[in-house]
């Protein structure tokens, strides 16, 4: 089960259990649709593919000392447009 979406799609879980199901706050199953369960995209995902894509700091470095501010720029704006919000 994608603890995830199920906690984004429903605020009244309190707790998970890939065998059992969810539960509310009384202990009661909340009914889960799987199929928006797995259909959920985490809306925060760009920023682990970003943060995994981006140069290291020494490569940025070399990027802006021998291709200038203008490459350095280009090279993180390619990463930002394969990777939007």
């Amino acid at each position: 089960m994608n603890h995830e979406a199920i906690r984004a799609l429903y605020v009244n879980v309190v707790s998970i259990d890939d065998g059992t199901g969810a539960f509310d706050k009384d202990g009661n199953i909340v009914e889960i649709d799987i199929e928006a369960v797995n259909a959920w995209i985490d809306p925060q995902a760009y920023k682990s593919k970003r943060r995994q894509a981006y140069p290291s700091i020494p490569d940025q470095l070399d990027i802006l000392y021998h291709g200038g501010l203008d490459a350095w720029k280009a090279s993180i704006q390619a990463i930002k447009e394969e990777y939007p919000k």
